[in-house]
């Protein structure tokens, strides 16, 4: 039997816990693969009462992450101080960075086939001294990879796309767009559709930064300058790429049947219409991680927490991805 899946607590003042317990309640209509909650179990169990779930809890340890029958598994990770739904806590930061550096290490250490995280308070960190922009640079930190080693592809509604710049102010984007960050994110992109998700002849498109693909340089010139180079490049090497294409015509139906993933310049550039397309089953991918890492692609919704309103189909879908990339990734090895 293949290892379970790690699922990191997340904010513990948001949805984390509500989702997980409600993909646990979906484990058999909707298949979702086994897998290991990083949390604290009096938290769980009071929040399973709280939403009226009959969730059964097992606590286990290192040596028994296997799935464990008719009950959701548990690795202990505790919560310092009570929590209060839809308030972060910075005391719980430390327990919330916890849970992720476990869950890493267990999948490094092939205890775990992949980790999911719920989606962490990026403020409440920052004020107990989290000095990384976000989950993904962290990862990346993790894995002994600089900050823009790894490449976030976001999956949704029959549409991928990976960011050149990720968390970046709109007015800075240009100063932080280069040639070598669009060919990284390619070259990358390339290799994990082939290796994670089976596309045996990838292919890319390349959006513009500037409206109408900066209208030969009369509406800036990184097109001509930045982007156009680097897929000039990407052709030279046998990579199946193409651009810079204006934004606005590029994710219709009729162009999303053109490519198998879109490079992006900024957030919201790819964002925006693959949580148009499918903002309930969006699914956030980090390439280039020697483990498997997916997440949910939404935030805290700290609203929502504790109400039993959040929608966990996200998560599950982050689940599914998650053992789906495991799963080629081990049948590689075994044929290597």
């Amino acid at each position: 039997m293949a290892a379970p899946l790690g699922l990191t607590m997340g904010e513990p003042a948001g949805i984390g816990g509500d989702i997980a317990l409600k993909a646990w309640m979906e484990r058999g209509a909707a298949s979702v693969p086994p897998f290991v909650l990083l949390d604290d179990p009096d938290r769980i169990a009071a929040l399973a009462t709280r939403l009226g779930l009959d969730v059964p809890l097992a606590v286990v340890d290192e040596g028994g992450l296997d799935r464990v029958a008719d009950r959701l598994p548990v690795l202990p990770v505790p919560l310092p101080a009570p929590v209060t739904y839809g308030t972060p806590d910075p005391a719980n930061g430390p327990a919330v960075i916890a849970a992720i550096d476990r869950a890493v290490a267990l999948a490094r250490a092939g205890h775990l086939s992949g980790v999911v995280t719920n989606p962490i308070q990026k403020s409440a960190l920052y004020a107990c001294g989290f000095r990384w922009p976000g989950h993904t640079e962290y990862l990346a930190h993790l894995a002994g990879l600089p900050d823009e080693g790894t490449v976030m592809l976001l999956e949704g509604g029959g549409l991928r796309v990976v960011l050149a710049t990720i968390h970046v102010a709109v007015k800075d984007v240009a100063q932080y767009l280069t040639s070598d960050a669009i060919l990284h994110v390619a070259r990358v992109t390339h290799s994990a559709l082939k290796a994670d998700f089976g596309v045996a002849h990838p292919r890319l498109a390349v959006a513009a930064l500037n409206p109408h693909a900066g209208e030969n340089g009369a509406m800036g010139r990184e097109e001509i300058e930045v982007i156009a180079p680097a897929v000039a490049r990407l052709q030279a090497e046998g990579i199946d790429a193409a651009g810079p294409f204006p934004a606005d015509t590029l994710f219709h139906a009729g162009a999303r049947a053109r490519y198998d993933a879109v490079v992006c310049m900024y957030h919201d550039q790819g964002l925006i219409p693959l949580k148009t397309l499918d903002f309930d089953t969006g699914v956030n991918i980090t390439l280039g991680l020697p483990f498997v890492r997916t997440s949910p692609d939404h935030g805290t919704a700290l609203s929502l927490a504790g109400t039993g309103q959040a929608n966990a189909s996200s998560l599950i879908a982050a689940l599914h991805a998650a053992s789906r990339i495991a799963a080629r990734r081990q049948q590689s090895m075994s044929h290597e």
